[in-house]
């Protein structure tokens, strides 16, 4: 039986090993830290349960479809959002909440857009067409050179062409008028590490996802289950999962890796090895490729890094949904001045989750648990975190304003994560959230490739390499990665 060694247990590698093990493989998994996950990981604190990156997903179609390739149930249990989140503006007692129903979403802009109906069909045609044109042909695909990925970028509809040069900030405000309603459509674009104003058009596709094709989900128990679920899963399949293991080195025989070395210096074997830590810094560090030294990784362009905290309160909060948008008044003013300034004190938005609202298991009785996330510079432009506790209060007191109830004195269970935190528990570069960025010369087969340059028997998954960041991209990267696998396992 050929066996497949997989470096780092995040989505990416876990899915890869299902794949692979529900096919006849023999697989072993090595991770750095104590428990499986990555960024996909949990705090359990003082009687709280936060979940500590990832707090809902979006195209459940992939997490379906991959059970499926894999003869296998979902191993968690997930539910719709409706409405998908909540926003709200500095200043303004109004809070949105964002329906996939478009008239129920319309009635939310009556008096801020009056024909937002109208003008967002429009805009999801645009959304779903760039979707439907672009999802088999370019981010479910592997591209063995460049000149074939230009070849399969020139199928495309050249309708789709203007959206190549367009930010997504100015394809939303092509379609929309009003404030509200240009910040709110722009949101997604932060899920992708960068801002509206340095994200491409192309990306207002994942509008259509969130929108009109599956919206948003809610994992019962926690975003964490899902990792539970699958390493249940394949230990019950005779996997192995081997923690508290970090790779530094290897030994390879001409274009093969015949081993990777880990801290102890102990040395682990198999057919073939999946790399799901990050591509580049990998390939940089560990195989000490002249390409991605550390200048050279500098030099990429990284996502933003988040401040992240897990408030535990002595309350119930009534008034606040399970997920929440708050957006400050400097939207724009914040995301051009992210990387000369990176010290102002007032953010552009913050996100609260509640997972407790329908989880009440995740906190004690009559508390609440609650993960705020603010984008914020990676390392490579703030260094220095001696400020979080500053910042993470004057956030604390804004929530608090927002929703007329003064949390700061409840308080029970605090802890912050800063850029500095996600790169030392997690190996992010320079602390950035999601890996490498989505710019137009770090997609497709200009990103890192999910195949290794020089060992053929070397293969790489997660969010650096294709298709890119997000947990659906995570399970779409394992299945590629799974192709290329098995080719070079049966040539």
């Amino acid at each position: 039986m050929k066996k497949v060694l997989i470096v780092g247990t995040g989505l990416g590698g876990l899915t890869t090993a299902m794949r692979l093990i529900k096919k006849g493989y023999r697989v072993e998994m090595l991770e750095r830290n104590a428990q499986a996950g990555g960024r996909l990981n949990q705090i359990k604190k003082d009687g709280f349960t936060f979940d500590t990156g990832p707090s809902f997903f979006s195209m459940s179609y992939e997490f379906r479809q991959f059970a499926k390739d894999c003869g296998i149930d979902i191993p968690f249990k997930f539910v719709e959002l409706d409405p998908l989140y909540s926003v709200n503006f500095s200043g303004s007692p109004k809070t949105f909440s964002l329906y996939k129903d478009l008239d129920k979403l319309a009635a939310q802009f009556a008096e801020e857009e009056p024909d937002f109906r109208k003008k967002m069909e429009k805009y999801l045609k645009k959304s779903g067409a760039l979707y439907n044109d672009t999802v088999q042909l370019v981010i479910k695909s592997n591209f063995d050179s460049v000149i074939g990925y230009l070849f399969t970028l020139a199928k495309v509809n050249p309708a789709h062409i203007p959206q190549l040069f367009l930010s997504f900030w100015q394809h939303v405000k092509h379609h929309f008028d009003s404030k509200e309603a240009q910040q709110i459509i722009s949101l997604i674009a932060f899920f992708l590490g960068r801002t509206p104003f340095d994200t491409s058009a192309i990306y207002s596709l994942l509008s259509h996802i969130e929108f009109n094709h599956d919206g948003y989900y809610n994992v019962e128990g926690g975003m964490y289950k899902i990792v539970e679920g699958l390493v249940n899963e394949l230990q019950k399949s005779g996997a192995d999962i081997h923690y508290n293991t970090e790779i530094v080195g290897y030994r390879n025989t001409g274009n093969k890796i015949t081993s990777v070395i880990d801290t102890n210096g102990k040395e682990w074997t198999a057919d073939a090895i999946l790399i799901n830590a990050d591509a580049a810094v990998f390939r940089g560090r560990v195989l000490k490729r002249k390409k991605f030294s550390e200048g050279n990784l500098r030099k990429m362009n990284w996502t933003m890094g988040y401040l992240t905290f897990y408030i535990g309160v002595k309350n119930k909060l009534a008034q606040i949904n399970h997920h929440n948008y708050f957006l400050g008044n400097n939207f724009e003013e914040y995301a051009h001045k992210l990387e000369q300034q990176p010290d102002t004190l007032e953010k552009p938005y913050y996100y609260v989750n509640v997972l407790s609202k329908h989880n009440p298991q995740c906190a004690p009785e009559g508390c609440e648990s609650l993960f705020f996330v603010c984008p914020v510079p990676n390392l490579l432009y703030k260094p220095d975190w001696s400020d979080k506790d500053k910042i993470a209060d004057s956030i604390i007191d804004d929530f608090g304003k927002r929703i007329g109830h003064d949390i700061q004195s409840e308080i029970i269970s605090r802890t912050v994560y800063t850029p500095q935190d996600w790169e030392k528990r997690f190996n992010l570069y320079m602390g950035s959230g999601l890996g490498l960025s989505h710019n137009l010369m770090q997609i497709g087969a200009f990103r890192p490739s999910n195949r290794d340059e020089k060992f053929r028997n070397l293969f790489y998954a997660g969010a650096s390499t294709v298709p890119g960041a997000g947990l659906p991209m995570a399970v779409i990267s394992s299945g590629l990665a799974y192709e290329r696998i098995e080719k070079y396992l049966n040539e």
